[in-house]
């Protein structure tokens, strides 16, 4: 199917991700398990070998809910998610995800594809984002996810601040392979911080999750690139589909036709990763969003 032009590839200027840590500290939410993020780089280890990872965000609105075609149709998501990794266009050419971050899906969902012959030896880490939500049809909990082509460490689930009754998660691990953190969140809806002063402070923790060192993070955050709730993102790090007016890029939530009407999907990295986007042109019969593919090159 054809697909939009991805943006030129972004070199960008290097920006210590320590000091990002520090630019977001005091965000103070609770960390259901693991410790804090691993310095990849701390200045002991030898440094990092280049690497380049192609990365796709989705948000695959698998519950049953308005908007969802497939969240009564567990199989068919989960086949939708291998039809999306399995390639998009990057710069001109198809490329397979490496690694996977997912929104608004089940933790059965996660399940089928950790048995699926498609992710044959991935690993797979889900948080729920809030522990008493249930998807329909018996598909467990609503959550993020975020899966990986190498095996994953240092495992973190982040309870994100967030407005009472409505949780949300960000899940968190190190590929030792790439010597890159991953993250995958969701952010507060519109409705319930009308504002964006919740999903500010989600932005500052979610970085803090992410921590120092080689970073892919993003997943659905809701706000479109100019809001203000992004800012110390945009700061701090470099967004995969910046235009040449930066704070820009492919608009990846659909209305009820099919029609992309706002980027509400991000993956950011550090400043001096060279990355480039690519979202389909063409409806996504699958989710109310279009999936945004990356690849990003570590030198």
């Amino acid at each position: 199917m054809p697909l939009r032009a991805p943006r030129a590839l972004i070199p960008l200027l290097a920006v210590c991700g320590a000091a990002a840590v520090v630019g977001f500290a005091g965000a103070g939410a609770a960390i259901e398990k693991g410790g804090g993020a691993p310095a990849l780089d701390n200045g002991v280890e030898d440094p990092p070998e280049p690497a380049t990872i192609t990365a796709m965000t989705w948000d695959v609105c698998g519950d049953a809910a308005p908007g969802c075609p497939l969240g009564a149709r567990p199989g068919e998501l989960v086949r939708a998610v291998e039809r999306e990794a399995r390639g998009n266009t990057v710069g001109g050419r198809r490329v397979k995800a490496e690694a996977v971050l997912l929104q608004r899906v089940c933790s059965a969902q996660v399940t089928e594809l950790k048995n699926s012959a498609a992710f044959k030896g991935w690993a797979w880490e889900f948080a729920p984002d809030d522990e008493r939500g249930a998807c329909a049809n018996g598909q467990g909990r609503p959550g993020v996810a975020l899966g990986g082509s190498t095996a994953l460490g240092d495992v973190r689930k982040v309870r994100l601040p967030a407005p009472k009754g409505h949780g949300r998660a960000a899940v968190c691990a190190t590929s030792g392979t790439w010597r890159t953190r991953l993250c995958s969140a969701r952010f507060s809806a519109t409705a319930e911080d009308p504002r964006g002063e919740w999903r500010r402070k989600q932005a500052a923790e979610l970085a803090e999750a992410a921590g120092p060192g080689r970073v892919v993070f993003g997943g659905d955050l809701v706000d479109q690139p100019a809001a203000r709730p992004l800012d110390a993102l945009y700061r701090d790090f470099a967004e995969c589909d910046q235009g040449p007016k930066q704070r820009d890029g492919g608009k990846t939530r659909q209305n009820w036709t099919g029609a992309a009407v706002e980027k509400t999907d991000y993956l950011f990295v550090n400043q001096e990763a060279a990355v480039s986007c690519g979202v389909p042109r063409t409806a996504n019969r699958s989710s109310d969003h279009r999936p945004m593919t990356a690849v990003v090159t570590f030198d």
